[in-house]
């Protein structure tokens, strides 16, 4: 077997797809410190610079002194404290749904969700660019798992009106990770509520950022009146949040099917109380700050005005994910080292994480970066493009 291992690494380092941990030594932020040098970073998910606020520390101290330092219980044995109650509780109202239940990570709410709610019986309808959170989901699930191409919802009705499965359950990301684009999330509830299907939204990178107060991609303009009973929705805590965790709100059934049923909430250790205290400090500045949104739009309008003449395609994106289109995973590798070697760290994504011939740059923009931040971004990018 180690042999077999280690050739299948080979191989990988040799097609330029082998991935490599750096080690940060800062808190996250646009301004980081990794092996002793300073970098300007468009690498992280911290969309409202909340990570490294004084706010949340402060709040994460007081948790730890009135809660210590880990839950060390399940939520079912006596791991469940009052910090996690009140968190669900005002998570619920922030998002408008009548329950809300906290996991650990959003991959983790996932499995959980769509592992209970269905079965060998039922079917799962994916859009082919969902995270792979969803997509093992569905699997483990064992299900009939049926995915359509990106977006395309004439052929997800085709799909949805020709099953027979007890249980229809559509699962699509509200802001494709990797391109950065919004699903029709008001076309998607439609599609449910006239198939008899539930519509399970993966916000993770729309909660904070997106929607009224940054309530989330629900709260969108097109679909800000929706209070459908047929959605479940998941958004996660540790991106524009800037702590930890996940939490999925849905109607009080969901939710009490979880606690019963789901697997990944049942079967492992609440997350520290001291980060659900945090977590309420976030929710505050996330509904108070709305500079924090209006200066996030400014730095991706001067993105994309300022790259339009590079030779490489911006993906149209109005979020905070900015993929930049090299195609070659060589070329993507080579251009966000050239951008390193300039104290910029823009990740190159390549296969499997993306379709063979797509691979990109992407270009994570925050509150905390700077209008010359993202300039000296651009004009490194221009610089490259014309050395090329």
């Amino acid at each position: 077997m180690f042999s077999d291992l280690a050739e299948q690494l080979h191989k990988r380092e040799q097609q330029g797809l082998l991935r490599q941990r750096r080690i940060l030594e800062s808190p996250q932020s646009s301004h980081i410190t990794m092996a002793g040098r300073d970098y300007l970073a468009f690498c992280s998910n911290d969309y409202l610079g909340l990570a490294n606020h004084l706010d949340l520390i402060e709040s994460a101290c007081k948790g730890a002194r009135r809660y210590g330092v880990g839950a060390s219980a399940s939520h079912m044995i006596n791991g469940h404290s009052s910090a996690h109650h009140v968190l669900e509780e005002t998570l619920a109202e922030f998002t408008g749904f009548p329950q809300a239940l906290l996991f650990s990570t959003g991959y983790m709410a996932n499995i959980g969700v769509v592992t209970a709610l269905v079965g060998r019986e039922d079917a799962i309808f994916a859009d082919k660019l969902n995270h792979a959170s969803l997509n093992d989901a569905a699997l483990l699930s064992r299900a009939e798992f049926i995915r359509y191409p990106h977006v395309d919802l004439a052929l997800l009705e085709q799909r949805l009106s020709a099953t027979n499965a007890r249980r229809k359950l559509v699962i699509s990301d509200a802001v494709f990770s990797m391109e950065g684009d919004i699903a029709p999330i008001y076309e998607l509830i439609a599609l449910c509520e006239k198939h008899h299907a539930v519509l399970l939204l993966d916000d993770a990178h729309g909660f904070g950022v997106l929607g009224r107060q940054g309530r989330g991609s629900l709260f969108l303009p097109d679909c800000s009146s929706i209070h459908s009973p047929n959605i479940i929705y998941m958004a996660t805590l540790g991106k524009a949040a800037g702590v930890f965790g996940a939490f999925v709100a849905a109607q009080a059934e969901v939710i009490e099917t979880l606690i019963q049923s789901a697997r990944s909430y049942i079967y492992t250790t609440a997350t520290p109380p001291l980060l659900a205290q945090a977590l309420m400090t976030s929710l505050k500045l996330i509904q108070q700050d709305e500079w924090r949104r209006d200066a996030l739009t400014q730095n991706i309008v001067q993105l994309r005005e300022a790259l339009q003449s590079l030779p490489w395609k911006l993906l149209p994106s109005s979020t905070p994910i900015q993929p930049l289109l090299i195609g070659d995973s060589a070329a993507a590798v080579h251009i966000s080292q050239r951008l390193r070697e300039r104290g910029i760290l823009v990740p190159a994504i390549r296969p499997p994480t993306v379709a063979q011939g797509t691979a990109r740059l992407r270009i994570s923009l925050s509150t905390a970066h700077q209008p010359q931040d993202v300039l000296r971004l651009t004009e490194a990018l221009q610089e490259i493009a014309l050395q090329a």
